[in-house]
């Protein structure tokens, strides 16, 4: 998100979508929680991991 504050700036969504086109709301919706649960979640860096991300974090506890 390039703005603060811009509730119309919602460039998270778009770079999720990449202006696929769904055939349903279920297809949708399942696009968008894989996105969630398997590219941002796991690659965003984590506050309350010191700021590795969540795949970092796991290797370097099951090593």
């Amino acid at each position: 998100m390039s703005a603060k504050g811009n509730c119309y700036d919602n460039a998270c969504a778009e770079s999720c979508i990449h202006g696929e086109c769904f055939g349903t709301r279920a297809r949708m919706r399942r696009t968008v929680f894989e996105y969630i649960e398997t590219d941002y979640n796991r690659q965003r860096r984590h506050n309350t991991l010191g700021y590795i991300s969540l795949e970092a974090f796991e290797a370097r506890a099951s090593a």
